[in-house]
């Protein structure tokens, strides 16, 4: 029998490359194709264990390449594509946001093309609820499918470009695909510029950890784990055309998450330091993700359970976080925080 092949844009970042592991692992049967162009926060380590399998590939392709990937697509007949390449680094968006179109716009773009061309069965693009804007603090308030698209920084105005051509493929030549949005993930390999992992390294080393503001800001947490799930599941059973949000029941401030950290690791929140908050910082963002609970998915980890976890993964592998945060990359982060 013929192995299905399923393209994993992104494979070698934090969600995408979770999200390979867990295909490997789940469905033996399939080829999994990884496909990366490991810019900065691309990391191939992470798959040390699975790198062997004979069902694992990795693919060096810029998605924005339309010949490499046109080439790419004609070699290979992908049945399925799921779709998690893009830079997704808010501060970056704002002080680069050429680099945000040029990825997260037209190289859907091209994917786009490439899918149609080869006719593959479904193209699951995976967004994020930063296209909706911002929410207020009213807790009964939360992002629906029906939400409109108000995205307020770089970086959410070219997923929410991308999601709308990802329609329009759909709408204009017929493309079978599904569109995810998720709340703000955490878990295994997250690359040390955001906010979980940031506080989690800078901790340990007893650094200070910036917090944007009063730190008042609320993000709804969802472990990364529970979003593989939710993909393999609109991958298999979304229905064709449809947008699923994907939302963990778990709203934190900031200020709380930096807080419950220190607390785990045993230091002192005087490592806490307030900066200048950043340029269009969204208040609020909660998902209703009772749609996709109807498909059949249920987040499986509280926050307390998750970020325990997490930072227990951080304790067992120094080795991982430790390079990525030395050398080259040091100085990207004292420059990106101002913090010395």
């Amino acid at each position: 029998m013929t192995k299905k092949k399923v393209l994993v844009t992104g494979g070698a970042g934090f969600i995408g490359g979770n999200f390979v592991q867990y295909m490997v692992e789940k469905y033996p049967n399939y080829d999994i194709f990884n496909l990366d162009l490991l810019t900065y926060a691309g990391d191939l380590t992470k798959h040390k264990e699975i790198e062997q399998r004979d069902n694992y590939h990795f693919v060096k392709v810029d998605i924005a390449d339309r010949e490499a990937v046109m080439t790419l697509f004609e070699n290979e007949k992908f049945d399925f594509v799921t779709h998690f390449a893009a830079e997704s680094h808010v501060d970056r968006s704002i002080t680069h946001p050429e680099i945000f179109v040029q990825t997260n716009v037209l190289g859907t773009q091209v994917l786009l093309d490439a899918s149609k061309k080869h006719g593959v069965s479904k193209f699951v693009h995976v967004s994020t609820d930063e296209v909706y804007g911002e929410l207020d603090f009213d807790p009964t308030t939360f992002f629906t499918e029906e939400t409109p698209l108000q995205p307020n920084s770089p970086y959410s105005a070219s997923k929410a470009s991308s999601d709308l051509l990802v329609r329009a493929y759909h709408e204009t030549f017929g493309l079978p695909m599904n569109i995810t949005r998720c709340s703000n993930n955490y878990g295994p390999f997250h690359f040390p510029e955001k906010l979980i992992p940031l506080t989690i390294s800078r901790v340990l080393n007893e650094e200070k950890v910036p917090v944007y503001g009063d730190g008042k800001n609320i993000r709804d947490w969802l472990h990364v784990l529970d979003h593989c799930a939710a993909i393999d599941l609109v991958l298999h059973k979304g229905v064709n055309g449809e947008v699923y949000n994907v939302g963990g029941h778990n709203e934190k401030t900031n200020l709380e998450v930096v807080k419950t950290i220190i607390e785990a690791l045993g230091k002192s929140e005087d490592l806490i330091e307030f900066v200048t908050d950043r340029l269009g910082h969204d208040r609020r963002y909660a998902i209703d993700p009772t749609k996709l609970e109807k498909l059949g998915w249920k987040p499986t980890y509280s926050f307390e359970t998750g970020i325990k976890q997490t930072i227990e993964w951080y304790l067992d592998n120094k080795w991982w976080w430790e390079q990525i945060i030395s050398g080259e990359y040091k100085n990207y982060f004292e420059n990106q925080y101002k913090i010395q």
